[in-house]
């Protein structure tokens, strides 16, 4: 694995992010986990493997996109339910015809992103979710539900609205009842922004800091990166998740376990997570998930076309390959200090193809 080292090393040396956890695991058993560089520049904290990231996007599928799952599961909502089922506000507005479907598939029609912090950061803490709501109402679709793919955060936005709608329960909440607490990821958690006490954290909670933000006036280090999540208190449904490389793998891998049948803790039903994971033709993703592009994919040439995953705009992203059975965490922390570091676009597939041809060359798996 001596490959797979000196590219995480170089990377740190390179400036490509100041520190990372690398968690790599094969049907279950975690072959390569280790941590590089640094969790702070200022302070000169080091990375460990017990540091917490902010997840970012990753929160669409680990956190929003699991919670429909679950809802599934339980009756309560059907991925073809069209959201004026569940949002009697939007009767009056188009995107009373978009299906939850849409939503997961990023086709619903809506804009990528939205700067809503703008707007919500001057109201006072107790009118910004109906604030949030009313502009949510009123964003136009910029084509019809189903025309196009989009990638949109305001999409996971409307989700986080219609689980708790559904549930009667706040999004982090749910989830810690429903998944992380009966898998017992104590260090998968939402930071309450707005919560004077303890937040639900894990033993050891170190976390990597993210931006200096020049309208927050702060560096970010435990708190949410996210703008717009930061307004919403950090708990919205396209971003706001914080968690361990190691949890984010136990929850990959009982997913992984669940798509094919070997689980017993059905927490996730196998058939759902089969109909979640299959990709769709036509979109280039699987409900919830990205799905490898047939070119240039962050995943890079090795991972088979049947795999799910996603990226953070910190730094963090993961690639499950459903027929091999392998799982990538790679966390970082590549917006510290700033964002405008964008190296790791080409870094990506290109440590994915070295760690797919380490495990190979050792007869691990095949490509």
């Amino acid at each position: 694995m001596e490959k797979i080292n000196s590219a995480m090393t170089d990377a740190v040396s390179d400036n490509i992010f100041p520190g990372a956890v690398l968690l790599v695991s094969v049907k279950g058993e975690i072959l390569f986990f280790d941590a590089y560089g640094l969790a702070n520049k200022l302070s000169g904290k080091k990375m460990t493997k017990n540091t917490v990231f902010d997840l970012a996007s990753l929160t669409k599928p680990l956190a929003t996109t699991l919670a429909v799952m679950n809802l599934v599961q339980e009756g309560r909502l059907e991925v073809e339910d069209k959201l004026i089922s569940v949002i009697p506000q939007l009767a009056k507005t188009v995107k009373g015809g978009i299906r939850i479907l849409n939503l997961l598939l990023h086709d619903s029609g809506l804009p990528d992103y939205r700067p809503y912090y703008l707007t919500l950061r001057d109201l006072p803490k107790d009118e910004r979710e109906y604030a949030l709501r009313d502009l949510l109402i009123k964003e136009p679709l910029l084509c019809r539900p189903g025309e196009n793919v989009l990638y949109s955060d305001p999409g996971f936005m409307l989700l986080r609205w219609v689980i708790e709608t559904v549930s009667g329960c706040r999004l982090d909440h749910f989830l810690y009842d429903k998944i992380y607490k009966p898998l017992g990821l104590e260090n998968l958690f939402f930071v309450d922004l707005d919560y004077r006490g303890k937040n639900r954290k894990g033993p050891n909670q170190s976390f990597a800091a993210t931006e200096f933000c020049p309208w927050r006036n702060i560096l970010l280090e435990g708190m949410v990166h996210d703008e717009n999540a930061y307004v919403m208190g950090g708990i919205e449904g396209h971003a706001g998740l914080f968690g361990t490389a190691g949890d984010v793998n136990l929850l990959l891998s009982e997913l992984l376990f669940s798509f094919h049948g070997i689980t017993k803790r059905n927490i996730i039903d196998g058939k759902l997570a089969n109909h979640f994971l299959r990709r769709r033709e036509g979109t280039g993703r699987v409900m919830g998930f990205d799905a490898p592009s047939l070119t240039g994919s962050s995943s890079g040439i090795h991972f088979s076309r049947n795999s799910a995953g996603h990226l953070g705009f910190t730094g963090t992203s993961f690639w499950m390959d459903l027929d091999k059975f392998v799982i990538v965490i790679l966390l970082t922390n590549r917006v510290h200090p700033a964002r405008e570091n964008v190296k790791i676009r080409e870094f990506r597939p290109a440590l994915h193809n070295i760690i797919m041809e380490s495990f190979a060359e050792k007869g691990i798996i095949k490509i």
